[in-house]
C-alpha cells in the first residue's frame, strides 16, 4: 500500500478573536482557539453555531469581519502554495459525474502542479484502485468521502479541514475513516473536523472545540472537560447512602450526588470500590453499582443547551 509523506513541519490552527458579522447578524463572535498538530480535534457545535462560516475564513473562503485565523502563522492567502499546507472538504459532492474518480483526481492534480504518480498513490491509499475508472456518478457515499479526502491530500498538506466527512458512512466506514484520520494525526498532521455525529467523534478525537451561536463554550482534551466517570448505585435504601456520602467528608469536599431514578443514585468524587465500603459500613444494602463514563454527546448538551448559556 501507498503511503503518505511524512515530514517534520508541523502547522497549528490558531484563531484570534475571529468575528463575521453579516449586516447585524454575527455568525461568528470573537472566537479563539488553538488547534495543535499530531491530534484529531474536534469542532463542535449546534446547526447554525458558525462552524463552516469559521472553516471558511480559515481558507479564505469568507473574509472575516475582525480578528484573525492562521495555519502556521501564516493567513491562507499567504501561504506560498497552499495546497501542500492545507487540504479542505466542504463539499461531498464537489464532482463532475461523468468524471471517473482518476479522471476527477488528475483534473486536480494538474491544477495543484502535482504529477500522475500522485494521483495513482492516492488511489491505493484512500482504496479506491478497483474503482479508478467508475464515473462518480455510482459511488456510494462512502467512496465519494475517499474520493474527497484523496482530493485533500494531492499536496500531502500538513493541515486537514474536514466538515461532516463521516455523514451517510455505515459502520464500516465510520470505522475505517476512524482509523485512517488517526494514523494522519499519528504522523504529526493537524486534524480538525466538524461532525453531528457524537458517538463517533467521541472515540475519535482528542481534543474538542465547542461553540455555541459563534462563541466559543469550551477547548481542551475531551478527557478533561469530560471530568472522571461517575458512580451509578442503586439502593433499597438510597436515601440514607446518599446522606451518608454527603457526610462522608466533613472537610467539604464530600462527593456530589444526585438521584438517576429507579432507586439509583449518581456519585461524582468517589470511585465504585469507596462508595461500596462506605454502604458497607453504613449496613445499607447495594443491589448494583457499575462505573459510567461520560459522554460526548451529554457533554455537548450541557455546554450547548439555553441552561448552559444563561448559568
Amino acid at each position: 500500500m501507498a503511503s503518505v509523506t511524512v515530514t517534520d513541519d508541523r502547522q497549528a490552527i490558531e484563531v484570534s478573536r475571529l468575528t463575521k458579522r453579516y449586516g447585524t447578524v454575527a455568525a461568528v463572535r470573537e472566537l479563539t482557539f488553538t488547534v495543535e498538530p499530531g491530534v484529531v480535534t474536534g469542532f463542535l457545535g449546534p446547526n447554525g453555531a458558525g462552524k463552516t462560516t469559521t472553516m471558511r475564513m480559515l481558507t479564505g473562503l469568507v473574509s472575516p469581519t475582525s480578528g484573525t485565523a492562521t495555519i502556521g502563522g501564516r493567513p491562507y492567502a499567504r501561504l506560498r502554495k497552499p495546497s501542500r499546507t492545507v487540504g479542505a472538504v466542504f463539499d461531498a459532492d464537489a464532482f463532475h459525474p461523468g468524471h471517473t474518480a482518476r479522471d476527477h483526481l488528475r483534473v486536480y492534480a494538474a491544477m495543484g502542479g502535482y504529477p500522475d504518480t500522485r494521483v495513482t498513490e492516492l488511489l491505493d491509499l484512500l482504496g479506491l484502485t478497483e474503482a479508478a475508472d467508475r464515473r462518480t456518478r455510482g459511488f456510494s457515499t462512502g467512496m465519494r468521502q475517499r474520493l474527497n479526502l484523496a482530493t485533500a491530500l494531492l499536496g500531502d498538506p500538513r493541515v486537514l479541514l474536514l466538515d461532516e466527512p463521516s455523514n451517510g458512512l455505515d459502520p464500516e466506514g465510520m470505522l475505517w475513516l476512524r482509523g485512517f484520520l488517526r494514523r494522519l494525526a499519528g504522523e504529526g498532521r493537524t486534524v480538525l473536523i466538524s461532525s453531528h455525529v457524537l458517538s463517533e467523534v467521541q472515540q475519535l478525537v482528542d481534543d474538542v472545540v465547542v461553540i455555541r451561536r459563534g462563541e466559543l463554550v469550551a477547548a481542551g482534551p475531551w478527557s478533561r472537560l469530560a471530568g472522571p466517570p461517575a458512580v451509578l448505585v442503586r439502593s433499597p435504601d438510597a436515601d440514607r447512602l446518599a446522606a451518608a456520602l454527603l457526610d462522608s467528608r466533613p472537610d467539604g469536599d464530600a462527593p456530589q450526588v444526585e438521584a438517576a431514578g429507579d432507586g439509583r443514585l449518581r456519585v461524582r468524587g468517589l470511585e465504585a470500590p469507596g462508595v461500596a465500603d462506605l454502604a458497607a459500613a453504613h449496613q445499607l444494602r447495594v443491589h448494583e453499582l457499575v462505573t459510567e463514563n461520560s459522554s460526548l454527546e451529554q457533554l455537548f448538551l450541557d455546554l450547548t443547551s439555553d441552561k448552559a448559556a444563561t448559568s
